[in-house]
């Protein structure tokens, strides 16, 4: 056992002092997570669209209709029934939905009369959608208490109309929500495709063939390189997570020990798939050159910069032969309650059958001179 945590300490040393593999394994990804998260985490002066439910269908609610559609107002009003612009809203069509109860014009009449009496207005808002439900709320609580001035004569009257709050979880996930996970799930397929080169290098140099002629064990050296790469995949995750919260306030809403576990299975398939390389190529140029064409293709075939359901149907049917696709969809669906490319157990099965696979290829041909 020494003589491993010997070895990672060695290896994770020999890391830190390689500024390139520092800037693949750990800034390139979070420069991923701030450029994408500036590009896409602004409004841009856009309006949010949400449905809108008149059950009062009276004149009194069509007032309030045209004030939240107004020039001034920052929402975009969709008109349904309750039924159609929830099911808008889960399909992610429609960022909330607005209800306006049956009963708010006589309410005024009453209040009128000097007899108060209120209604609410129900709004169905996502909780992971943190932006937009603002934006909502102070739209619709606005309007609301405009209202209320309105029709109350004096101080110290409740308010005729209030804001009642619903949740409704919705398949819409935000650009920046999405990004994250998926250039999580890139830096682990970095992380893991990338051990290819130095292992060749060191096989290239003679280093593996001395160490094979010492006493130490050939698993240890394996094991050390292994460990030394999940050691790296948790800093990462944790560095690319903390970016994402602190600067984009993206909520992680799912089950992190479920993330966690694909984050090692797939940070394992993916070393296991540069074990693999590495047993077939020959000179570290090669090495190099062939990590690139296999990774490159992955990083952007896969899914992991935009939804999989915006993909044509020929780039689906690749994306589908691709390891990072199923990575990247396991962690967004573990992480953030993304809508799936696959379920979850058939994400983690494949990732797990590419990891066996893998390193049953490397342990049957890799080289050591």
């Amino acid at each position: 056992m020494k003589t491993l945590v010997g070895l990672t300490v060695a290896n994770l040393k020999s890391l830190t002092r390689d500024r390139a593999a520092l800037f693949w394994t750990l800034f390139f990804p979070i420069m991923f997570v701030l450029l994408f998260g500036v590009l896409f985490s602004g409004s841009g002066g856009s309006k949010v669209t949400v449905g809108f439910v008149d059950q009062d269908g009276t004149a009194t609610s069509s007032g309030i209709r045209d004030a939240l559609a107004s020039d001034r107002s920052p929402l975009t009003l969709q008109i349904g029934s309750l039924e159609a612009e929830k099911a808008a809203m889960q399909n992610g069509d429609v960022s909330a939905v607005i209800v306006i109860p049956k009963g708010l014009e006589a309410a005024v009449a009453q209040t009128r009369t000097g007899r108060p009496a209120s209604v609410a207005i129900q709004l169905y808002t996502d909780p992971s959608q943190t932006q937009t439900t603002q934006v909502v709320q102070v739209a619709v609580s606005s309007a609301a208490d405009n209202f209320s001035l309105a029709v109350i004569s004096g101080p110290g009257q409740s308010a005729v109309l209030t804001v009642t709050q619903l949740t409704l979880a919705s398949t819409n996930v935000s650009t920046v929500t999405y990004l994250v996970p998926s250039i999580l799930a890139m830096a682990l397929m970095q992380l893991g495709v990338f051990a290819a080169v130095p292992l060749v290098q060191q096989r290239e140099k003679g280093i593996l063939k001395r160490i094979g002629a010492t006493p130490l064990a050939r698993w240890k050296l394996v094991a050390s390189n292994i460990l030394l790469r999940l050691i790296v995949a948790a800093v990462d995750t944790v560095l690319i997570i903390g970016v994402g919260i602190a600067v984009f306030n993206i909520q992680i809403v799912g089950n992190l020990a479920l993330a966690a576990g694909f984050v090692f299975l797939g940070a394992g398939a993916f070393l296991a798939i540069g074990f693999a390389l590495a047993s077939f190529l020959k000179t570290e140029e090669q090495a190099t050159g062939v990590v690139q064409v296999v990774q490159m293709p992955m990083m952007f075939l896969s899914g992991i910069f935009f939804p999989f359901a915006f993909m044509p149907d020929f780039l689906r049917s690749v994306a589908r032969l691709l390891p990072l696709t199923y990575l990247g969809d396991g962690l967004r669906q573990s992480m953030v309650n993304a809508p799936q490319v696959a379920p979850m157990a058939v994400d983690a099965a494949i990732l797990a059958g590419w990891l066996v696979v893998c390193l049953a290829i490397s342990a049957r041909s890799f080289r050591w001179e």
